[in-house]
């Protein structure tokens, strides 16, 4: 499957949104609830013309913006190396925000449900299929975790995004078993997943720093796998 086919999936996740909001809309009440506290409360609103289309706005020149920056990657050949990855990670992204999408209409439709819960499990999985794709990416200016270190070495940026993979898929996990405390939920998960981003920068210092006084191979964290 060639790029262009599998960004077309995530194109036609947005051409559906937009149909879904042009069906929705003569329903939708004038101010449509756009946000919600931590205990899944309504907490802001909307005129209905701006909120059925900025998602679908958004969501497409966010396809746009990905499928073009690799172009102008300094390390467009390393990209080139794990492009099926990063389209797919597009596609995950544009999924999300559709069912982020096509949850604020069906709530403003009648259908109430905690959207709290479903904003935390989106994310909670999406932030686990980063886990699952990291260790899966090569050096580059676009996707990963990328501090001076990890650019400056191949070596560290592998070791670095091993790491980084365990921690974020653990963060999810944590992120989704928070759905059973209610309002907490959301500090369940972004607890977990900004420690899981410290942690992975951090240790990509001291990667590249023992590499630099020659005892790198004591700090590759997949050695013991």
């Amino acid at each position: 499957m060639r790029s262009v086919q599998r960004l077309s999936v995530a194109a036609g996740l947005v051409l559906i949104a937009a149909a879904l909001s042009a069906f929705a809309a003569p329903s939708l009440p004038e101010r449509v609830v756009t946000n919600w506290d931590a205990a899944g409360r309504p907490a802001g609103t909307l005129p209905r013309a701006t909120a059925v289309w900025l998602s679908p706005a958004i969501m497409a020149g966010l396809v746009l913006l990905l499928a073009a920056l690799p172009r102008i990657d300094p390390l467009r050949e390393n990209v080139a190396a794990f492009r099926p990855t990063y389209d797919w990670f597009v596609v995950a992204l544009t999924a999300f925000l559709f069912v982020v999408h096509a949850g604020i209409l069906a709530f403003n439709l009648g259908y109430e449900f905690p959207f709290t819960s479903l904003i935390v499990a989106g994310v909670s999985l999406l932030v686990y299929y980063v886990g699952a794709v990291l260790p899966r990416t090569e050096r580059n200016w676009l996707m990963g975790i990328r501090t001076p270190w990890t650019l400056s070495s191949d070596a560290v940026w592998d070791r670095t995004h091993r790491l980084g993979g365990r921690l974020f898929k653990l963060a999810a996990l944590v992120g989704l078993a928070g759905l059973a405390f209610g309002e907490y939920a959301v500090v369940l998960l972004v607890g977990p997943v900004v420690t899981a981003a410290v942690v992975s920068a951090a240790y990509s210092y001291v990667a590249y720093s023992r590499m630099e006084r020659g005892d790198g191979g004591s700090v590759d964290p997949g050695s013991e796998t």
